[in-house]
């Protein structure tokens, strides 16, 4: 029986089943939507929040982003190395351009075109383009900004905005150009230098200046704009010393002109005992403040899988230009070559002969040719010709001589020997913080020939820097040590954020192997006959190497010399790398190993390392004096006071006894050998007098002093043995009583 309800005297149905259905569906997708609309609202508030008030806040607020400073780069003495100076990037928001009331847009180009001397029709496709901001100019100095700043304020210009930013300086431009790298247009780190590998650390947080703007990206007038400070980036402390690294670039200007090589050098100056670098020169090297220009030099330098460019037709960061300069200029030669090492070598197969037992410093040997299977004929001492014969192992080292050590080798066994090659560090990079190093190579599977040629250096390939690394063993007590760049990080109030600790690879031979092998290095220069005599320096026991290689290029060689000093106690390894020198000697001994000690007497010099002369240094030392002053003294005291000193005198000009010495050369205080000629003025002649220089090769040091003395000339003798080179060429007018620069060399037993 239905149910009825009488509602003003009519009868209605009540609500039947399927009604009632309809109205819990209905209130069911009420309450799901809005259970669905609240959880929306709240993933929108608690998960997406953040993220849309971000975006928001960038929606209403235009940024300017504030550069900021790159971290300082110093040496480990404190002397900034890299820097960055304050500039500005001049930007524009179109659309507020269009806005200027009172200046028109092509009067703005005009303007703005010629205070920052660019394209006006460039500039004009710039400040009319639809976006809401483009960079104008990057990299602008303070006085063209101020003029910028100027002009905005003269002329109430609106959209041109002018925001900080840093560009980088380097204070030494070429010095430390392979060590250093550069940075490019947004200031990040370039070219696997110390600017790229510590990136991380320089580059610090850039910052932002925000203006509120409409719907139409307009600015919105405002008084104030907010401001996020940049946050500067970390200084970076290198174990450089830039004393050093000047001394060892300077030695190599020199050997590049002297002896011509076309295909650069390297010098790498390292402390043994923490495996700290103090110096590394590659050259070429190029300017880091103009890292794309047209490469000084380079008509002289042989190029490899590239041709030679017209400084013409030079265009910056062109494809070409930025391919000729990564294979030449700013390739770092010290860790991105590898070469055979030669006779360099030999140290590491003493070390390893002497550590298990093969060999003693007394050992007996010889340099009889030695047959080893796998080589067409015998391998023959490098002076063949006129053998050193029967000789105990230190003289072998001393005379350099390839049979006694493939002997070594051969005593050792494939598998101790390639141990100690794996053990002083040559299977693997170095680990330098630089990018870019290569690594050695060997043959996979050596043989017994292999082994024999390797004991002297030959048939493997390596980099100058794993050589230098190697000899860190040798001379410190037997720790290879990984060589070490960087010092510290440090932040803008100096203090030290995180230290780089010297860190020892691996223990390879004893402290008395070590100690022997240095003895043994250190006769090899000291023994008037030694193969590396031409590093002598009086004064400082130097021990080292030399080395002459073979390349696979007919007729091209590298000369080299790795040496330490003091040879007691080493305060430095200095090696000296020579690619494909020309001239009249392409030997080791005669061209790597005398610059090689003249970089490191500089060095100790500069390190205030005490000289400890030995008997002969003091003999000949007696035989040199320094030049009195004469100058206003009579002609009768002047002679007597140059009598006194050892020297002998000649006068120029007409006079008495009692006449004024007005003039004298050599200039007081030059250092000549006794019995040079000073030459007395009694007036100032208006052109002083000359003579024609004489030609001293291959003389004695004695012939040499003799024939200048006789034309009234004065000699600087640089090392011993004869004449190698002489500072002006044979019948070139040199002014009378001149002190002119001979080189000798010890020309007799030289490798």
């Amino acid at each position: 029986m239905s149910r009825c309800h009488i509602v003003g005297g009519m009868f209605l149905a009540a609500p039947g089943l399927a009604f009632r259905k309809r109205l819990i569906f209905l209130l069911s997708v009420f309450i799901i939507t809005v259970a669905v609309l609240i959880g929306r609202l709240a993933y929108i508030q608690f998960v997406q929040g953040n993220e849309l008030q971000k975006k928001a806040f960038e929606q209403q607020n235009r940024g300017r982003t504030i550069s900021s400073i790159r971290g300082t780069i110093y040496d480990r003495n404190g002397k900034k190395l890299a820097i960055s100076v304050q500039v500005a990037t001049i930007g524009c928001n179109p659309s507020d351009v269009k806005t200027n009331k009172k200046i028109s847009v092509d009067k703005i180009a005009d303007d703005l075109a010629a205070i920052l001397e660019m394209d006006r029709d460039n500039l004009v496709k710039l400040i009319t383009k639809n976006t809401s901001y483009v960079t104008v100019k990057r990299k602008v100095d303070k006085d063209t900004e101020m003029n910028v700043r100027k002009w905005i304020s003269e002329n109430n210009v609106k959209g041109i905005t002018i925001a900080e930013d840093s560009k980088r300086y380097y204070p030494n431009g070429n010095l430390m150009s392979h060590i250093l790298g550069f940075t490019g247009d947004d200031n990040q780190g370039l070219m696997g230098g110390i600017e790229e590998t510590m990136e991380k650390y320089l580059k610090g947080t850039p910052g932002k200046i925000l203006s509120e703007v409409d719907a139409r990206n307009n600015a919105i007038p405002s008084d104030t704009e907010k401001r996020i400070d940049a946050e500067d980036g970390l200084n970076v402390v290198l174990t450089i010393d830039e004393t050093i690294q000047y001394l060892a670039s300077k030695s190599l200007d020199k050997a590049i002109d002297d002896y011509n090589l076309k295909q650069g050098a390297v010098a790498i100056v390292l402390d043994p005992d923490n495996g700290d670098i103090l110096g590394l020169v590659s050259k070429p090297d190029y300017d880091l403040n103009s890292p794309f220009a047209y490469p000084e030099n380079i008509e002289e330098m042989v190029l490899k899988g590239v041709d030679k460019p017209e400084r013409e037709s030079w265009v910056e960061r062109s494809e070409v230009s930025v391919n000729v300069l990564s294979k030449t200029v700013w390739r770092n030669k010290a860790i991105s070559d590898t070469y055979e090492p030669g006779s360099t070598f030999k140290s590491i197969t003493t070390s390893a002969g002497i550590e298990e037992g093969v060999v003693t410093p007394d050992t007996i040997t010889d340099d009889h040719a030695i047959k080893v299977q796998g080589w067409p004929k015998p391998i023959q001492c490098w002076r063949y010709y006129r053998p050193h014969g029967t000789e105990t192992f230190r003289e072998a080292v001393y005379n350099s001589c390839n049979p006694a050590f493939v002997k070594v080798a051969q005593g050792l066994g494939i598998n101790r020997f390639y141990s100690y090659v794996k053990a002083f560090g040559f299977r693997e990079r170095t680990g330098i913080e630089l990018k870019g190093e290569s690594n050695s190579l060997f043959q996979e599977k050596p043989k017994e020939i292999d082994m024999a040629v390797a004991s002297f250096g030959q048939r493997f390939t390596i980099t100058p820097l794993q050589l230098a690394t190697s000899y860190t063993a040798i001379v410190n007590g037997g720790k290879l040590m990984k060589p070490r760049l960087i010092k510290e990080l440090t932040d803008s109030d100096g203090n030290v954020v995180k230290t780089f600790e010297p860190e020892v690879i691996r223990t390879v031979i004893s402290e008395k192997t070590s100690k022997t092998v240095r003895d043994i290095l250190e006769g090899v220069v000291s023994t008037p006959n030694g193969t590396g005599n031409n590093a002598y320096v009086k004064g400082y026991s130097i021990g080292g190497k030399t080395g002459t290689s073979q390349t696979t290029q007919q007729d091209v060689h590298i000369a080299s010399f790795c040496g330490f000093a003091p040879a007691d106690d080493p305060a430095v390894i200095v090696l000296v790398v020579l690619f494909d020198p020309k001239g009249d000697s392409y030997m080791g001994g005669v061209i790597a190993a005398p610059l090689a000690g003249k970089i490191i007497e500089d060095v100790l010099n500069y390190m205030q390392v005490e000289r400890k002369y030995t008997e002969e240094d003091l003999r000949l030392m007696a035989q040199e004096v320094y030049v009195p002053e004469v100058r206003g003294k009579s002609v009768e005291e002047a002679t007597k006071d140059l009598k006194r000193a050892g020297l002998s005198y000649r006068i120029e000009g007409n006079g008495n006894n009692e006449s004024s010495v007005v003039e004298q050369t050599p200039k007081p205080d030059a250092l000549v050998p006794e019995k040079s000629v000073v030459i007395l003025y009694t007036h100032k002649p208006e052109q002083p007098p000359t003579v024609k220089m004489p030609d001293l090769s291959k003389k004695t040091m004695s012939e040499a002093i003799n024939a200048m003395n006789r034309v009234g000339l004065n000699i600087k003798v640089n090392g011993t043995g004869v004449v190698f080179k002489q500072q002006y060429e044979a019948g070139t007018d040199v002014e009378i009583g001149q002190v002119v620069a001979v080189d000798f060399r010890n020309m007799d037993n030289i490798e």
